[in-house]
């Protein structure tokens, strides 16, 4: 099964965004989505401070600064 990781941080509203889309695809897809906060790590701040929201499927990195939905729906269903 698929897993949909959100990378973004609080007051962010490409985050706010990234969040209704995946919401969306998820819950259509039965699909389980988690958020991780890029400041609870010092390796992921450095790593994607400038590209947040960053959307991961099943840990790889998918998009960043916005979420296609019809590109998640599509990695989702492959």
């Amino acid at each position: 099964m698929h897993r949909i990781t959100l990378l973004g941080r609080p007051g962010c509203h490409l985050c706010d965004d990234a969040r209704q889309v995946i919401s969306r695809v998820a819950g259509d897809l039965g699909v389980p989505w988690e958020e991780v906060d890029i400041d609870s790590s010092e390796e992921l701040r450095e790593k994607y401070w400038e590209m947040i929201p960053v959307t991961l499927v099943d840990g790889v990195q998918h998009d960043f600064w916005r979420v296609s939905e019809d590109r998640l729906r599509a990695a989702l269903s492959g």
